[in-house]
């Protein structure tokens, strides 16, 4: 008599700002809120788009290199501890999940698929917006860019992560918006998905992902294509 196996369940992993939340209002008040403090100019929402994605402490370099001199490294690390406590007393003020997010992750979450975010956002506020934006019982593990050593464009932000849910790159697939996260999931052996309403500074069709979606409803659809499969082999 054989013994049946079946596959291990596949794994989306999702980067967070600009993929499966637009938080960018949240952000741009709260680095402005920071400059103004300094005695620099605000900072519009289009700017700050092209600053995000390398994690906070690049975010407030960004903010202060467009608006004047970048402090000494000193000063610059506690204005990055300014703008964390800044952000997190606002960040779920304007920030929403875009359209469709929500159900397409209800729907892969049934079909068996797990869930992870994989940020560079810290692992504190990533945590409370999942959980404040009703993503908490969805979600089954987080990622911040100060969880490990080490943050994307590392792979191993993303196979550390793989690692603590016991899985691997083998039935995992990147969900981001960014050169960052395609850079991430192709270092580790992992096809990506690019989201086109993302804040990166190239076009998604431009970042080299195996696909390209415009809405959420397309999610399934793209999935397929890579050739994921759920049950026995």
């Amino acid at each position: 008599m054989t013994q049946e196996t079946h596959r291990p369940a596949p794994v989306l992993l999702c980067d967070l700002d600009g993929t499966l939340i637009d938080s960018l209002p949240d952000l741009a008040d709260a680095l402005s809120d920071l400059l103004a403090d300094a005695g620099r100019r605000r900072v519009a929402e289009d700017e700050v788009k092209a600053m995000v994605g390398d994690g906070a402490a690049v975010l407030v370099e960004r903010g202060f290199a467009a608006t004047g001199c970048v402090p000494a490294p000193e000063d610059l690390r506690a204005q990055v501890a300014r703008y964390l406590a800044l952000y997190e007393s606002r960040m779920t003020e304007r920030t929403r999940v875009f359209p469709g997010a929500l159900d397409a992750l209800r729907a892969l979450r049934a079909e068996g698929w797990r869930l992870a975010v994989c940020t560079n956002k810290p692992e504190r506020a990533s945590r409370a917006i999942v959980a404040s934006l009703g993503m908490g019982g969805l979600i089954e593990a987080i990622a911040g860019g100060d969880t490990y050593p080490v943050k994307k464009p590392d792979p191993g932000h993303i196979l550390r992560l793989l690692e603590a849910m016991n899985a691997g790159p083998g039935g995992a697939i990147m969900l981001g918006d960014s050169g960052n996260d395609i850079a991430a999931a192709r270092a580790a052996g992992l096809p990506v998905i690019a989201v086109s309403h993302g804040y990166g500074t190239v076009p998604a069709h431009e970042l080299g992902a195996d696909r390209t979606i415009a809405h959420f409803d397309e999610l399934p659809g793209a999935m397929a294509a890579l050739g994921a499969r759920l049950g026995p082999p």
